[in-house]
């Protein structure tokens, strides 16, 4: 049975959830408390587990006794668990109701023929890296949220290029994928870490990625999925926006997708170190980012388009940001490919200047894989294929200093320089190929993001005019 095959048959298994009431949004929760068991004792590792609580113990059982023994064990594990098992456990409870659904679940994952996926040394991972996939193309379960499409993250860990020896880090982890991607790009360049001494190897399994996560339930799920690809660093629940960000260590890399919107109750971070207070919890993650870089480290993180234009606190942060990072690439994303349809997001890669904290950033590239794109979703899904123009253009250093070619008005890369930028008040919204699609009032933006566009142009023109009527006095 290969993982493709696990993946779907643990799919199914959500019927059997779904006939007892269990919500879509609890469905891989439910599963990997039985998964975490069973995966335990695949791999040889039921020894992080307390005796008497292991699956076994819990096949063992029949009705209503191995019912009320899988909720005894669930709480047992939440306190008395060390380490991971505590974590991956912590608070939990069953959404189950029927001890007959139980059973049936515990004897199916019982009865899965795991050799194949044993048999990879990443099938493990795969296998649940693919349930969580599923998961998140179920838009009832809501958890597209906290789900980065595969083939984007691969693209920005190819070109950000993680090397053995750094910190990673992601203050926004979700399941895992920015993490884990960067593990495996390591691995894949250290012969799968044996080309590393045995202190090196430690440091990549241990000490190397750094992540917090805010929702608890995520934070399972992600435990869960480091776990099954062999990441043992500290991957903590916790608010990037509070004390744990602020505490986190300075890191070599950080990738991320921060969520979007604002602070609930519209309230500010409780950050004291952030130098522009606001509720946008986006500028406060992007401030979070360039700051707790290491000096010459190097960032990519997925940001919705009012960062690029936001007025106000908007402008300052962009502008902090290019003084102290050499902003060097804007990737405009195609829509359609994160779980809210519409919504406009891009890739901004930077990089931490070495010795200096004002103008780092003297032209910033543009690639536009939005205009006249197809709509990604089920019907055209995200690949790795719909990347290789912009990988090609990127180039292959990290640092977004490879010899590039500006496209002109025809084509999708162009460059921007500093000046040209700061002429345009700092707005990096910047658009030039004509939309071949947008012929009626049904591709048009939400009105409150034309409303928004139109205001800072608005205000970007007047500031021109303020200087030209300056200029002109000066002559006089």
């Amino acid at each position: 049975m290969t993982t493709q095959d696990i993946v779907a048959k643990l799919w199914n298994l959500c019927n059997i959830l779904r006939d007892d009431g269990v919500h879509y949004s609890h469905y891989v929760t439910e599963l990997t408390y039985l998964l975490f068991l069973k995966m335990l004792k695949e791999t040889g590792q039921e020894s992080l587990l307390p005796a008497g609580y292991r699956w076994d113990d819990l096949k063992g059982k029949d009705g209503i006794e191995q019912f009320n023994f899988y909720r005894s064990l669930l709480v047992h594990l939440g306190n008395e668990g060390r380490g991971r098992v505590q974590e991956v456990f912590a608070n939990s409870s069953t959404h189950l109701r029927q001890p007959k659904d139980l059973a049936k679940l515990v004897t199916d994952l019982d009865g899965l023929d795991w050799y194949d996926a044993k048999s990879d040394p990443d099938g493990l991972g795969k296998l649940y890296e693919g349930l969580l996939e599923k998961n998140a193309a179920e838009k009832k379960s809501g958890a597209g949220q906290y789900f980065t499409p595969r083939p984007l993250i691969q693209c920005i860990v190819e070109l950000v290029k993680p090397k053995a020896g750094e910190v990673v880090q992601d203050p926004a982890a979700g399941t895992g994928g920015f993490l884990i991607a960067a593990h495996e790009y390591v691995k894949k360049h250290t012969g799968d870490l044996f080309d590393l001494s045995e202190k090196q190897a430690n440091f990549q399994r241990k000490q190397a990625y750094v992540g917090l996560e805010l929702v608890q339930e995520t934070h399972r799920l992600l435990l869960m999925n480091a776990m099954l690809h062999g990441i043992e660093s500290p991957i903590t629940l916790g608010d990037a926006l509070g004390d744990a960000g602020a505490k986190l260590p300075r890191a070599d890399v950080i990738l991320t997708n921060p969520p979007f919107g604002t602070k609930k109750g519209g309230g500010l971070p409780t950050r004291p170190d952030l130098t522009y207070a606001t509720s946008n919890k986006q500028l406060a993650f992007l401030q979070h980012i360039y700051r707790n870089l290491k000096p010459g480290g190097r960032a990519a993180v997925v940001l919705p388009d009012n960062v690029l234009f936001e007025d106000g606190t908007g402008v300052e942060v962009r502008r902090d940001l290019m003084n102290k990072c050499d902003l060097h690439t804007v990737l405009r994303l195609p829509t359609g490919i994160f779980y809210a349809q519409g919504v406009k997001t891009n890739v901004l890669f930077f990089r931490k200047g070495e010795t200096k904290d004002t103008g780092n950033t003297k032209a910033v590239w543009v690639f536009d894989l939005r205009t006249n794109m197809p709509q990604f979703g089920k019907r055209t899904p995200l690949t790795p294929a719909t990347f290789k123009d912009f990988e090609h253009a990127f180039g292959t250093d990290p640092h977004g200093q490879s010899r590039r070619k500006d496209q002109g008005e025809e084509g999708r890369f162009r460059k921007f320089t500093r000046e040209q930028i700061a002429a345009r008040s700092d707005n990096l919204d910047i658009t030039w190929l004509r939309d071949e699609n947008a012929t009626n009032a049904a591709d048009l933006p939400p009105p409150d993001e034309i409303a928004a566009r139109i205001t800072a142009r608005l205000k970007t023109a007047l500031q021109e005019m303020d200087k030209l009527t300056a200029a002109v006095g000066g002559e006089a």
